[in-house]
């Protein structure tokens, strides 16, 4: 397990001092890596920069996306924040059940926008929801602030060597890079036959797929298999 397979990705981000603030929660738990997608404010600039104190570095090394699926290409586990709980096809977890993650992976945390948090389009990326325990009069919290409980809770599961995940070493899990293409190939035969009736209905429809596929926790070679079925049937045609 190693602090280089974690991911920080903020989400369509509003406020500079609220991306510099999570520069410096991640550098003071020795977490290297942050990816902002569509921040409202010119990225980086130097309200960024002054907040995030002595962690410029991460700001300098962050990678800034157009699209949240173009940044979950090398991304194996997403895990999506969220104050509320969601009615969705997705697995909800708590703080303590991170211990069962494997962080061995590439895993990805996911913030969504100070405003309006993400989406149920953006949470259908995501293999899990993870919620913090707060007062439930008052659940949410600032940005940095979830960030760096995260932080702090995964840095005491990779110091004291938890992880219980038992998986075998010949399975490969299917990273995300794998799984969206499949889903791509299978929405494009689809979308060939005319399946997304009615037209309103669509993004719901795409966004119950995509939790269909990542709740399967499908390996490479059942991606692979699937990927080959929905090739075969779109040459039938």
């Amino acid at each position: 397990m190693s602090v280089n397979n974690i991911t920080f990705i903020l989400h369509k981000p509003q406020l500079s001092e609220n991306i510099g603030a999570c520069a410096r929660g991640m550098k003071n738990f020795n977490f290297k890596k942050m990816i902002v997608i569509n921040p409202k404010p010119i990225f980086p600039n130097d309200k960024i920069l002054a907040t995030s104190v002595g962690a410029k570095n991460i700001i300098k090394r962050c990678k800034n996306f157009n699209t949240l699926q173009s940044a979950l290409k090398n991304i194996d586990i997403v895990i999506a924040t969220s104050a509320r709980f969601r009615n969705k096809n997705v697995k909800h977890i708590q703080l303590e059940d991170l211990k069962k993650i494997d962080f061995k992976k590439k895993v990805a945390f996911l913030f969504g926008s100070e405003a309006s948090g993400l989406s149920n389009n953006e949470i259908s990326y995501s293999n899990y929801t993870l919620q913090i325990p707060t007062n439930p009069s008052f659940k949410s919290l600032n940005l940095s602030h979830s960030l760096i409980i995260i932080a702090q809770y995964i840095t005491s599961i990779l110091k004291s060597s938890m992880s219980k995940f038992n998986k075998s070493n010949k399975i490969k899990s299917a990273s995300k890079k794998e799984i969206l293409l499949m889903s791509k190939l299978c929405i494009k035969n689809l979308e060939e036959i005319n399946f997304f009736k009615p037209k309103e209905k669509k993004p719901v429809m795409l966004e119950n797929l995509r939790n269909i596929f990542y709740r399967m926790e499908l390996s490479s070679k059942e991606t692979r298999i699937l990927s080959g079925v929905f090739a075969s049937l779109g040459k039938k045609r």
